[in-house]
């Protein structure tokens, strides 16, 4: 029987290194595929690209705006998405303060201010408290960002801003589903994962202590082995 494929989608401004410990202990399971989120300006031209690479059949799960285009991937391709994993992550439309917010930050990047909008907008919020101390982690997201550039922040940044609601797909997927993420996850929070669990037809909720936004790095051990429990369940 052939390997199963896993397409991990990583987060704003990240790249493959948000995933580092997941593809170490599920690499033995399945083909795992870090998809890239940052070659169009809207969710739907991002799925649309994703889905032209990645096999007929495949399991996917996105961490924060990877959920989101990995939403988009489930409502355009729902019988090619045997699992679909959300963390960290939402389903809504951009709320319109936060519209706001992301135009200042494009104008702000546009004219050179890319690591400034990082360190002093984004990074706080990524990490739970316990963690935000961690030298290691703080300097990981900033080197991740910074070498994807101010063109890849500009168009993941309109793409979010102008996401669509997904409700709907989460009521009609059918596969098995994981909904995990951070108690401190001050970015997506803990509410917004109830809610695509209560919409989901088979999903299972996991709420992980003591991490925050960012739970692949911050509790990788808890990850695994929720992601590993998805991968078992019958699709």
């Amino acid at each position: 029987m052939p390997r199963e494929t896993l397409c991990l989608l990583p987060g704003m401004m990240c790249d493959a290194r948000l995933f580092a410990p997941q593809r170490t202990a599920l690499g033995g399971l399945c083909d795992i595929v870090i998809g890239d989120i940052g070659g169009a300006d809207t969710i739907s031209g991002l799925a649309d690209a994703l889905l032209a690479e990645l096999p007929h059949r495949f399991n996917l799960a996105g961490l924060s705006m990877g959920g989101i285009v990995a939403l988009e991937m489930a409502r355009k391709a729902p019988g090619r998405v045997m699992r679909l994993g959300l963390l960290d992550t939402s389903f809504g439309p951009e709320a319109g303060h936060r519209k706001a917010r992301r135009d200042d930050q494009i104008g702000r990047v546009r004219a050179g201010g890319l690591r400034d909008v990082l360190v002093a907008e984004m990074k706080p919020y990524y990490l739970a408290a316990g963690h935000t101390g961690e030298a290691a982690l703080n300097t990981l997201f900033v080197d991740m960002a910074m070498q994807l550039g101010p063109d890849v922040f500009i168009r993941q940044s309109l793409a979010l801003r102008d996401r669509p609601d997904q409700s709907e797909t989460l009521r009609r997927f059918n596969g098995p589903a994981l909904v995990l993420c951070g108690r401190e996850d001050r970015m997506c929070p803990p509410a917004i994962h109830e809610q695509m669990a209560a919409l989901l037809p088979d999903a299972e909720l996991v709420i992980i202590e003591d991490a925050g936004h960012i739970t692949t790095l911050e509790a990788p051990e808890a990850v695994n082995a929720a992601l590993d429990a998805w991968l078992m369940r019958p699709a």
